[in-house]
C-alpha cells in the first residue's frame, strides 16, 4: 500500500482529526465503527475522496465481533437456492484469502461426522458443489482443497473425541476462518487512514441529514457539526435509529468452551441439527485451545441492547447439538464464556427471521444512503455498492486488490503472526497493549480486552487481566498527551 498517510490510529490523531472537523467539509461522512462503515471508509478514501468515519462506541464494537469468525463460500444460501448470493460470497473469500488478507485468514478442514442413518449423498452433493463455486471464483485448491468422504479411523484422527459407536467416517472440506473478526475491522479502519481517512471513536451520530450529522464527543461531551457531500447509514442493527429503515434482528449465540475438554484439535465440525433439515450448528477450534460453538438464528423485539446477552435457552440449544456427536456429554460447567450478535437483517416478510435472505440492500432517504443486511464475508461489495449509490464518484472501487495493514511477508514470533502478519516483530518489540493504544486506536481497557486481543470472551481471563492491561493503558494514553 502506497500512501501520504500514516495508518496509527491513537488518541492524538482522534482530536486531531475532531478539531479539522469542527471547521471542513469532508466528501463522505460514514456513521458505524463496524465491518461494513470501515469497508465504506476505505473503498471510498482509495478512490480519493476525503472521508470522515464517526463511530459511537469502539471500533468493532457491535455485531463485526460476535461472527463465527467464518470467511464462508455461501454453502447455506446455496442449499435455499441462492446462487447468485452463494456465488458473491465464494469470490469474496477468495479475495480476502489470496489478495486483501491473507495474513488473518486459514483455510479451515471441517468434518461433518457420519452417524447413524445415511445421509452422506445429499450432503456430499452439497459440499461438491460448492467446491464448484470455489473454482469458479478462481480460489485455488491449494488454498481451499476440494471436498472428500473419510473413513471413521481418519475422522477420529481428526476430531479425537467424536462419539464412536456407529460413526462411520465424515465428510471433509474447507472454507476460510478469520483469525478475529475484530482484527480485520481494526485493519480496514487503519487501511483507511493511510489514504486519508479520519477515523473517530467514541463520537456518536444523534441526527443525520444528506449534508452531515450532529456528532456527541463521547469523551468531552462537546457536540459538533460535521458536514459532507454524502453521508452513509453503516450503522448495522442500529440504523434505524437514525433513518426510516425496518429491521429484524436475529440473535447469533456462541459458546465459549475448551478444545482440550471436547477432545477437538484443529477440525470443525459441522453438526447436523437433530429433526431439522439443512441446518447445521458448528464446533470451530480456535488458536488457543478454545472452541466456539454456535450458531442460533432467533428473532429478537425490542430495544437493541449495546451488548446482547445470550438466553439460556441458547446454551441448552447449543450444548444439546454438541453433545449429539461427542463421546463425553458437554455440560453446562464446561462453558467458558458467551457472546450474541444481532444479525441487521431488513425486514421483507413475516416468516421466522432464519429464512430471510442475507443479501445486503443500499437504500437512499433524505439524501442519506444506508447500507444493510449481507454478512461479513461481503463487507468489501457491500462497501463498493453504499460509495456508487452516493454519486460521488465514477472511479471504480479499488479495493478487491487493495492489501491491508500485516499482509505481506510475516516477521517476528510465531504466537503474533498470525494476528498481526508483517507487523508481527515491530508488536514484539513494544507489545500488545502499547501497540494497541499507539497503532489501533484502542482508547482504554476495555478496547484491549474485548476488542483488540479478545482476552474478555473469558470472563474469567478478563478479570484475571483487566488490573495490569487498565494500568498499562493509562500509562500509554498520558504517554500521547
Amino acid at each position: 500500500m502506497s500512501t501520504s498517510h500514516g495508518t496509527s490510529l491513537n488518541a492524538a490523531r482522534r482530536r486531531a482529526d475532531l478539531d479539522h472537523l469542527a471547521s471542513a467539509t469532508v466528501d463522505l461522512l460514514v456513521v458505524g465503527g463496524g465491518v461494513t462503515g470501515a469497508g465504506v471508509a476505505l473503498d471510498a478514501a482509495s478512490r480519493g475522496l476525503s472521508v470522515c468515519l464517526v463511530e459511537a462506541h469502539d471500533l468493532a464494537f457491535g455485531t463485526s465481533r460476535w461472527s463465527s469468525k467464518l470467511v464462508h463460500g455461501g454453502l447455506r444460501y446455496l442449499a435455499q437456492g441462492e446462487v447468485g448470493l452463494a456465488y458473491e460470497s465464494a469470490v469474496e473469500r477468495g479475495i480476502l484469502m489470496t489478495r486483501t488478507a491473507p495474513h488473518l485468514v486459514r483455510a479451515l478442514p471441517q468434518l461433518v461426522p457420519l452417524h447413524g442413518k445415511p445421509h452422506d449423498p445429499v450432503v456430499m452433493a452439497g459440499l461438491r458443489a460448492g467446491d464448484v463455486l470455489r473454482r469458479l471464483a478462481r480460489t485455488p485448491s491449494r488454498v481451499l482443497p476440494g471436498p472428500r468422504r473419510v473413513p471413521a479411523a481418519e475422522a477420529l484422527a481428526l476430531a479425537p473425541g467424536l462419539r464412536r459407536s456407529d460413526l462411520r467416517g465424515g465428510l471433509l472440506s474447507f472454507d476460510g476462518q478469520l483469525v478475529d473478526d475484530a482484527r480485520l475491522v481494526v485493519a480496514l479502519a487503519r487501511t483507511a487512514a493511510g489514504f486519508g481517512a479520519r477515523i473517530v471513536t467514541r463520537a456518536r451520530a444523534t441526527a443525520l441529514t444528506g449534508h452531515g450529522a450532529r456528532v456527541v464527543d463521547g469523551l468531552t461531551g462537546t457536540s459538533l457539526d460535521v458536514r459532507a457531500r454524502a453521508v452513509v447509514n453503516a450503522a448495522g442493527v442500529w440504523a434505524g435509529e437514525l433513518v426510516d429503515v425496518k429491521l429484524r434482528p436475529s440473535r447469533g449465540s456462541h459458546l465459549v468452551l475448551a478444545a482440550s475438554t471436547l477432545g477437538l484439535g484443529g477440525t470443525a465440525l459441522t453438526v447436523p441439527v437433530p429433526g431439522a433439515r439443512n441446518r447445521y450448528a458448528l464446533l470451530l477450534p480456535q488458536r488457543d485451545d478454545r472452541v466456539y460453538t454456535g450458531l442460533t438464528d432467533e428473532p429478537v423485539d425490542g430495544p437493541i441492547p449495546d451488548v446482547p446477552t445470550v438466553p439460556q435457552s441458547d446454551v441448552d440449544f447449543l450444548l444439546g447439538v454438541a453433545s449429539s456427536v461427542l463421546e463425553r456429554p458437554v455440560t453446562p460447567a464446561d462453558v467458558l464464556g458467551a457472546f450474541a450478535g444481532l444479525r441487521p437483517l431488513l425486514d421483507t416478510s413475516s416468516g421466522p427471521s432464519a429464512d430471510l435472505s442475507r443479501r445486503h440492500a443500499v437504500l437512499t432517504a433524505d439524501g442519506v444512503t444506508t447500507v444493510v443486511g449481507g454478512k461479513l464475508t461481503t463487507y468489501r461489495r457491500m462497501a463498493a455498492d453504499a460509495v456508487d449509490a452516493t454519486g460521488l464518484t465514477t472511479a471504480r472501487s479499488r479495493t478487491a486488490d487493495l492489501p491491508l495493514v500485516g499482509a505481506g511477508p510475516p516477521t517476528g514470533p510465531a504466537r503474533l503472526v498470525p494476528r498481526y502478519g508483517a507487523e508481527a516483530a515491530r508488536v514484539a518489540e513494544v507489545g500488545e497493549v502499547a501497540w494497541a493504544v499507539r497503532h489501533e486506536g484502542a482508547l482504554d481497557a476495555d478496547d484491549v480486552l474485548d476488542r483488540r486481543t479478545r482476552i474478555g470472551l473469558v470472563p474469567a481471563d478478563r478479570a484475571a487481566a483487566e488490573p495490569a492491561i487498565a494500568h498499562q493503558v493509562a500509562e500509554e494514553l498520558a504517554a500521547l498527551t
